[in-house]
């Protein structure tokens, strides 16, 4: 990678660095993404090693990276972060919910610093205050908001500060690069590269002093063997920072780092042993890395104590490794499985194979007045193109699908916020997370949900005290779910909280001039909070409160397609689920003909169909119909009715019923015929002509003709009035 950034830097350039950047901020954000969701679960009670170790290597990776290309801030962030989480997963610190909430805030310090230096933002967070927080946790003190149990959980190593002294004096002989490194000193040192079997790899170590800033100078120096290199380097930088930049050329075995000869005690034999040390210990990670025998001696805050100095080296050496190797590449292993693509490029192959269904639907159509025995072979290739079709169209539209997961990881860190802030205890509950829906509706629908969760956590959960007393739990629960029901998809936000009061709502209504009799059911009542600047809250908060929101989610849904409905029970809590429509470019659908006029069912609604006689139709109060099916009288829906298609007398009667069903109900369509299954391209009518009631879409038929796809849970909501 040196090679190619500089490489591009001699031709004048920076188009190739420009594309390391892009890979940088992107893989970043995929680490500070799962990073956050790993310390949201991590149980300051009983943390798991692997949670530790997991959420270290993002934070590890985040800082190679960053000190590759240069950005110190975020390196030196970063490093922090390290050493706080070091300590952690050895055991030398005990988790706190301080610890935690510290780690939270420097997320989202890194995505800030990131966003500068994509050019997305000006003002770079400050850090500084953030900075001396970790520190003092990571050297077992109390941050601000921390209670005293790290500094018990670390009593060994923080209450030994004494023995420092005479332990410093004992290894006086030894050389001290670390303090000196992390006072800010220029040090002189000899890197000693190989063996190597390609030496010219080592060349790009002195190409990193080139590219980054203020890293200091190298030179190269004379060598006994051709496959052995060595420089004579003057930095301000920690050995930990020169190896970690230095492994992404040389593997770490390959690399020493000895002070220069001149300042250093013991001659060359040590070389060796140091760089097995260094290897079995601080990996290169730290400067203070527990069982470093010069931080241990000579840094007194370091939570590594002399005595157990070690034990760490023997029995931490393989694991850690095995992490710096996995922390470091990480990127490119996500590389080898996963491939970044424009959503264009996706788009494209989606909408040729919705003009290759169409085609195939016509040659299948004109295939059925051929002779079947004459023309077998053309009939069985037709056949294999059908099914060569769909399995295409499956795999392709599987692309855009992308499982709810992606919404519903970003609420946990928003509740957990927004709990503390309104000093209420909530636990969030998901399910259904590998539901999928089309990426294009994922991003539309996370707003709308983000405002409802917001809303339950608001105006839902009640306080500790007033949970208490009313005989709840004093942790509030706020559910989210995702189901697929027939063609839709329902995701429910649901909370035990206080629940919607009527009362309230009415003169909240009557207040806003809104029409609000007593004799409204419970649903329009529940309804009235969908108004245009409706809302219950006592006063207005940065939260909530000004009357902006509910209205909007109920918008933003509609224009989906989508429904939204609430259920309340004072006291006990409140429902909202939103329905939305599997809206892909191709779905399976039923073809029925009614008169002249073919419909298209989505398939997913449609339960069965039989054939039915004048006399099993029965006619209740005002005029609606009814048929019995199976001990269930069921609504009648006559879609010539509902379409004005026009008929001859003779034909007035439609001999075939199909049960649909939607939104949970099921009703009975009357139509003439059922023409048979098969995969429809679906096509926006409002995009091309304006919203037609109870009509979800239209498709092109085999023949060049337009059918309509007709919208199921409008016709259920239909014979429901």
């Amino acid at each position: 990678m040196g090679d190619m950034t500089s490489e591009g830097q001699h031709l004048g350039t920076d188009i190739d660095l420009s594309q390391f950047y892009a890979i940088f901020f992107e893989e970043a954000g995929e680490n500070l993404d799962q990073m956050e969701q790993m310390l949201l679960a991590v149980d300051v009670e009983a943390a798991d090693d692997e949670e530790l170790n997991a959420i270290f290597r993002c934070a590890h990776s985040i800082k190679g990276g960053a000190a590759t290309f240069g950005f110190s801030d975020v390196a030196e962030l970063t490093h922090q972060m390290e050493s706080l989480l070091d300590k952690l997963r050895r055991h030398e610190l005990k988790p706190t919910t301080a610890m935690v909430d510290v780690l939270l805030e420097s997320s989202d310090a890194l995505r800030g610093q990131l966003a500068v230096h994509q050019g997305k933002a000006t003002e770079p967070p400050t850090t500084q205050d953030l900075v001396s927080r970790i520190y003092a946790l990571a050297n077992g003190g109390a941050a601000p908001a921390a209670s005293a149990q790290p500094a018990a959980a670390v009593q060994a190593p923080v209450s030994a500060p004494e023995p420092s002294p005479s332990t410093t004096a004992a290894e006086a002989t030894a050389p001290a690069p670390a303090p000196t490194a992390s006072s800010g000193g220029e040090r002189e040192l000899d890197i000693l590269i190989g063996p190597l079997d390609n030496p010219v790899a080592a060349d790009g170590i002195a190409e990193l002093f080139r590219d980054i800033p203020g890293l200091g100078t190298v030179e190269p120096q004379p060598s006994d063997s051709a496959n052995l290199r060595v420089f004579r380097a003057r930095t301000t930088a920690s050995d930990n920072d020169l190896l970690e930049l230095f492994t992404f050329h040389v593997s770490k075995e390959h690399i020493q780092i000895v002070e220069n000869p001149k300042a250093a005690a013991a001659p060359a034999p040590a070389i060796a042993p140091k760089a097995e040390t260094r290897e079995g210990t601080d990996f290169g990670f730290f400067d203070d890395a527990p069982g470093a025998p010069k931080a241990a001696a000579e840094q007194a805050p370091s939570a590594a104590a002399a005595a157990p100095t070690p034990a760490p080296v023997v029995e931490h050496k393989p694991a850690p490794k095995a992490e710096a190797r996995a922390g470091a590449p990480a990127a490119g292993g996500m590389e080898s499985t996963t491939l970044r693509v424009s959503v264009s490029k996706v788009d494209q192959p989606i909408k040729l194979v919705s003009q290759h269904v169409i085609t195939q639907a016509m040659l299948a159509q004109k295939s059925r007045e051929l002779d079947a025995h004459a023309n077998h072979p053309l009939l069985a290739g037709l056949a294999d193109l059908d099914r060569n079709t769909r399995d295409l169209q499956e795999a392709v539209m599987s692309i855009r699908m992308i499982p709810m997961s992606v919404v519903f990881n970003r609420f946990p860190r928003m509740l957990r916020d927004l709990a503390t802030k309104l000093g209420k205890k909530v636990e969030l509950v998901t399910h259904g997370e590998a539901t999928e829906l089309d990426k294009g509706l994922v991003e539309k629908i996370t707003d709308p949900l983000t405002h409802l969760i917001r809303n339950s956590c608001d105006h839902g959960i009640e306080m500790p005290e007033d949970r208490r007393a009313k005989g709840k739990s004093e942790t509030g629960t706020i559910t989210l779910s995702a189901t697929h029901q027939g063609g839709s998809i329902l995701i429910e936000v649901r909370d035990d909280g206080k629940g919607l009061s009527r009362e309230k709502l009415l003169k909240k209504a009557r207040e806003k001039g809104i029409d609000a009799p007593d004799t409204l059911s419970d649903a329009e009542v529940w309804n009235l909070i969908f108004a245009p600047g409706f809302s219950t809250a006592e006063q207005v908060t940065d939260v909530s409160g000004r009357g902006v929101g509910m209205d909007v989610v109920k918008k933003n849904i509609t224009a989906l397609g989508g429904t939204v409905e609430i259920d309340s029970a004072e006291g006990y809590g409140m429902s909202v689920r939103v329905r939305l429509p599997l809206t892909l470019a191709i779905m399976d659908g039923m073809s029925v003909r009614v008169s002249d006029e073919v419909y298209i069912l989505p398939l997913a609604s449609v339960i069965e169909s039989f054939q039915i006689k004048p006399q099993e139709i029965n006619t209740v109060a005002q005029g609606a119909r009814v048929v019995k099916v199976r001990e269930e009288y069921m609504p009648v829906i006559e879609l010539e009715q509902v379409f004005q298609v026009p008929r001859f007398e003779h034909l007035s009667f439609s001999p075939i019923m199909v049960v649909i069903e939607a939104d949970g109900q099921r009703v009975a369509l009357m139509v003439d015929e059922l023409l048979g299954q098969q995969q429809v391209v679906i096509k926006n009518l409002e995009t091309n002509y304006r919203k037609v009631p109870n009509v979800s879409g239209a498709t092109i038929l085999g023949d060049g003709k337009v059918a309509l796809i007709l919208d199921t849970s409008g016709l259920v909501r239909r014979s429901r009035h």
